[in-house]
Parts: structure tokens; sequence; C-alpha cells
């Protein structure tokens, strides 16, 4: 009869232990949780069109089809993902015009990367394609280390790396081919 007791008491030990070995996993798991952050934006917006202005004048014009604020993060940044289409107007009125099939820009750096067929001409007939450029909003500079063409009145050059000044006055280019019209 002694032996009996004992037999039926290893199921219910069995059970309590499994039990408890299944309370510490959700436990973990909750404990997990509360260390994941969800990485939503702080606003979303479609069909977008803002007007940046400079003492009363505007300086530029944003148009893209999604944008995704995320200020609520340690490092904030506004997503374009379905890429920006941008007007900037200089002191003079002349304006650049800049595309892309994405954008991102970071708030604390003031630096904008532009991704996916990027492409800038201006009112004076220069172009430039790259498949990345960054912009450097502080310093209106623009630079990237992909491969490029530029095109302007004087003929067409391919290179890798380039950077240059936003108003196109400064050009730094390096491991350039093509024909370039001179003086000479």
């Amino acid at each position: 009869m002694n032996l009996l007791k004992k037999y039926s008491a290893i199921p219910v030990v069995i059970i309590v232990v499994a039990m408890s070995l299944l309370g510490c996993e959700s436990n973990f798991k909750d404990v997990q949780r509360s260390n994941f952050t969800e990485f939503i934006p702080a606003s979303d917006a479609d069909n977008v069109n803002i007007k940046y202005t400079d003492s009363g004048r505007i300086s530029g014009i944003l148009i893209s089809p999604k944008m995704l604020d995320y200020s609520n993060v340690a490092f904030p940044f506004t997503d374009f993902p379905k890429g920006i289409d941008v007007t900037m107007y200089d002191k003079n009125r002349k304006r650049t015009f800049i595309k892309s099939n994405y954008a991102i820009s970071y708030k604390q750096t003031g630096i904008i990367d532009l991704q996916g067929r990027v492409k800038i001409t201006t009112d004076d007939g220069q172009m430039l394609e790259t498949e990345q450029l960054y912009f450097d909003q502080k310093n209106d500079w623009f630079y990237t280390e992909r491969k490029f063409k530029f095109t302007d009145v004087k003929g067409v050059s391919n290179g890798q790396g380039i950077d240059f000044s936003k108003d196109f006055k400064i050009i730094n280019s390096q491991r350039i081919t093509g024909e370039i019209e001179t003086k000479e």
C-alpha cells in the first residue's frame, strides 16, 4: 500500500515542476518585450509639399509622396521612402532641381542621404547623375564616392568620387574620364 502512494505522487510532482518552468519562460519573454522599443514614426504624411523660407523668401520646395518623421528616437531622422523632388533657390532666384528615389535626413548632423537615380540639374544646364549623393546642409555641400556622370555646356565627364558646392561654382572630382571643351 505504501508503494502505491509513492508512485501516485510522482505525476503530481512532474506537473508542478513543468508548470513552474513554463511560468518562468513566460516571465522571461515578458522581460524581453519590456526592453524592446517599437520603431514607429512620430508622424506619417502622404503627398507632402513643404516650402522652406529664408527672410521671407522661398529658399526651397520639397515634394514627396511619403514622409515618415522619426523625431521620437535617440538619433532623430526624417525618411522619404518613395523619393523626393526638391527645388532650391539661391539669392538670385537661380534654381537647382534634385530628384532621388529615396532620401533620409538626419536632424542632428544636418546630412541628407539621397539614393537611387539621384539627378541634380541647374538653370545653367549642368546635370549630375549618380546612385547615391550626400548633402551637408550646414555647409551647402554635396559629395559622393560613387560613380557619377556630370554634364554641362563644356561636355560630359564620368568618374568616381565628386564633391561640389550647392551652386556648382566649386567642383572637385576624382578619377574622371570624358570629353570636355577647353579654351586652348
